[in-house]
């Protein structure tokens, strides 16, 4: 991300007043496809300026996020007391990015790391039984660690923002290696129990970098981080990994309302017409298809529970509803238009070359793949011809949802269709 990027805080950290109905931001995991979310968040701006409200408190004093999600969501709850220019610099990192800075790529780093792991493939885990091998992931994401370092994340400015109103809560969700469970790391105020659910709990703690990397380690590609839990030390790795319910932090931290933005398509279409007999499927197809399911899937599932769970609430008459534990919860949720895996294909030839050998090896093509190979690069393409389509594909999609966005965040709608 940019090394220009720069950020000034407001002088003073005076209360601001957060809005009488908690609107939550979920923002989930994607590896590079989080680029999508940055230029929706950029639309939702435009839209609140056009409305009159670039003067109002923070849009969403509840943030949630997962993996790539919760980088993005952790930039925007540090600098949440200026929300235009915190969304502008996350644009112009995500529209300067190169692959070097979130993991290395050179020719001896990939040889140190993902040629351990092609080896192994190749001549079988006796090597690693002999001592000589002991590799913990494909890549080294050392660069991304030094970028969370720089002023992006003042994580020091969280408990201020929080005490002045600016923010109620930060949520980031992880998944332990060590113990199978799931783990939502969440930084308030007082006066909020942490939830405990069947192999997912909450824990209130002072949110870090390292909270960050933890969510963000995507299994098998970047290395498994460790975290003090529950007074002993757990590796921790991507949180949409067993991730069964990615509303719930947001909604455990009193979101009344959750805008949600996915980083693939809500309804895949189907194919149409007749389809050839399939090859049998590559090794970044089957590694495509894994992430898709961790990243992807489980998020349209708990939006259509949720939706299921309103209408069924909406029946029941308001003296019944008291006695229910659930309670409505309004969406709205902003995905892609257009198939992300296509637009890698498209990209994969400006990886820097280490990373395209690499690809190649499991199978991904460049110039020629079909779009199940791009599943894979679309995670790993930290590149900003990639980033910013992606960021003009994020911004046209919630452009094109102006009205109802506006009406969903309860902004005047006297200027909704000024000419963004």
């Amino acid at each position: 991300m940019s090394a220009t990027a720069s950020f000034t805080p407001s002088a003073s950290l005076a209360p601001s007043p957060l809005p009488a109905a908690r609107t939550g931001l979920l923002l989930s995991g994607g590896g590079a496809r989080a680029a999508y979310q940055v230029g929706v968040l950029e639309a939702v701006a435009e839209i609140r300026r056009a409305c009159g409200q670039q003067h109002a408190p923070n849009p969403f004093p509840i943030l949630a996020g997962t993996s790539a999600g919760a980088i993005n969501a952790a930039a925007l709850a540090c600098h949440c007391d200026h929300f235009d220019h915190a969304v502008r610099q996350m644009v112009q990192v995500w529209r300067n990015l190169h692959t070097e800075q979130i993991y290395k790529a050179d020719s001896l780093s990939m040889l140190r790391s993902g040629a351990r792991w092609m080896t192994l493939l190749s001549l079988g885990w006796a090597m690693a039984r002999w001592g000589r091998m002991h590799p913990r992931s494909l890549l080294d994401n050392a660069p991304l660690q030094a970028l969370m370092a720089s002023e992006l994340m003042p994580f020091e400015r969280l408990p201020a923002l929080i005490a002045g109103g600016h923010l109620h809560a930060l949520a980031v969700t992880t998944s332990s290696y060590s113990s199978g469970q799931h783990i939502t790391f969440f930084q308030t105020g007082n006066g909020l129990d942490p939830w405990v659910r069947d192999q997912r709990k909450a824990v209130q703690t002072q949110l870090t970098q390292a909270h960050l990397l933890a969510s963000s380690a995507l299994p098998f590609i970047f290395p498994a981080i460790a975290l003090p839990l529950d007074g002993r030390l757990e590796y921790f790795g991507d949180g949409s990994m067993r991730q069964t319910a990615p509303l719930a932090p947001a909604i455990h931290l009193g979101a009344e309302k959750i805008l949600v933005v996915g980083a693939g398509r809500r309804r895949e279409p189907a194919p149409k017409g007749p389809l050839p007999d399939a090859s049998y499927p590559s090794l970044a197809q089957v590694a495509g298809h894994a992430l898709s399911s961790i990243f992807l899937d489980t998020l349209a599932v708990d939006i259509e529970r949720a939706e299921r769970i309103n209408q069924t609430l909406a029946l029941i008459s308001p003296a019944e509803r008291i006695h229910s534990r659930l309670k409505p919860v309004e969406l709205l949720a902003i995905t892609p238009t257009q198939p992300i895996d296509a637009i890698a294909v498209r990209h994969i030839d400006k990886l820097p070359r280490s990373v395209r050998v690499l690809l190649n090896t499991l199978g991904v093509r460049g110039n020629g793949s079909t779009q199940r190979d791009g599943a894979l690069a679309s995670y790993l393409l930290f590149e900003q011809g990639y980033t910013r389509e992606l960021l003009a594909l994020g911004r046209k999609d919630a452009l094109a949802r102006r009205d109802e966005i506006a009406v969903f965040m309860g902004w005047e709608k006297q200027a909704a269709h000024t000419d963004l």
